[in-house]
């Protein structure tokens, strides 16, 4: 049974910087592209970033790209994601899952969402 675990997040005033965690299990981890996801009220859920198995490749949605960095660790079955000058247009719950593949648009047949974590960046 897989199971993803997001955690990280909470309340930071704009400006400030959050680092959200991914944890999976039963699944072969190090061999899956795995992709961040945000949903905000009202609106559908978007692909933030994507990171290939190796870690060696990463993509990122226009609005966060320079300010949001994604990283992995195989052996802690663990992926991040480093967000830094939030702004208040990035309040979302934010999802982790493991994709098909990444591509420069997005996490393809993304699988296996854990229940999310809430980021609110204050204005």
């Amino acid at each position: 049974q897989v199971q993803v675990v997001e955690s990280g997040g909470g309340l930071v005033q704009a400006g400030g910087s959050l680092r959200l965690s991914c944890t999976a299990s039963g699944l072969t981890f190090d061999t899956r592209d795995m992709g961040w996801f945000r949903q905000a009220p009202g609106k559908e859920r978007e692909v933030v970033s994507c990171i290939t198995w190796s870690g060696g490749t990463t993509y990122y949605t226009t609005s966060v790209s320079g300010r949001f960095t994604i990283s992995r660790d195989n052996a802690k079955n663990t992926i991040y994601i480093q967000m830094n000058t939030l702004k208040p247009e990035d309040t979302a719950v934010y999802y982790c899952a493991a994709c098909t593949y990444c591509t420069d648009l997005t996490c393809v047949s993304p699988a296996y969402w854990g229940q999310g974590t809430q980021v609110t960046a204050a204005s």
